[in-house]
């Protein structure tokens, strides 16, 4: 008899959750239908709205997107000029992709090179001081007058 009147207060329970759930989205209908279109932003007022660069570099990334920008509302418009498409025909093209590739891949080596100098001053290092500690432990590291 307990597991019945659970289950008629669960069903109660999940009744009064749907009847809510339909209230809920009666309203948010009726907040969704009262609301304005938002106002389209022209090119101008955006460039306003833009916030100050903090930095050079940041100054430089605001000037590179508002000349892509640009560029791709002249594309769409067909008022873009010759240099223009060839700018972007070449950033399309076979070699230019394969030329960022090996970029990268130098990028790697140099970091990996760098790494491998670090690792190997820092090993240096440690042989150092091993060798120091095993001649105090002989005895024959008293000095610091010891050959470099």
């Amino acid at each position: 008899m307990g597991s019945i009147k659970c289950y008629r207060s669960i069903n109660e329970l999940s009744k009064f959750q749907m009847e809510h759930d339909n209230n809920t989205t009666n309203i948010e209908r009726e907040e969704v239908v009262s609301m304005k279109k938002a106002k389209d932003v022209t090119s101008s007022e955006k460039s306003r709205k833009l916030r100050p660069a903090l930095s050079p570099e940041a100054r430089e990334n605001q000037l590179i997107s508002l000349a892509v920008d640009l560029a791709e509302k002249q594309l769409l418009e067909g008022s873009a000029s010759s240099q223009v498409i060839t700018h972007y025909l070449k950033l399309g093209s076979t070699k230019e992709k394969i030329e960022k590739e090996i970029l990268m891949k130098q990028k790697e080596l140099i970091e990996a090179k760098t790494q491998s100098l670090q690792s190997a001053q820092r090993i240096e290092e440690l042989y150092k001081n091993a060798l120091d500690a095993m001649r105090k432990y002989s005895g024959q590291g008293d000095s610091d007058d010891s050959d470099d």
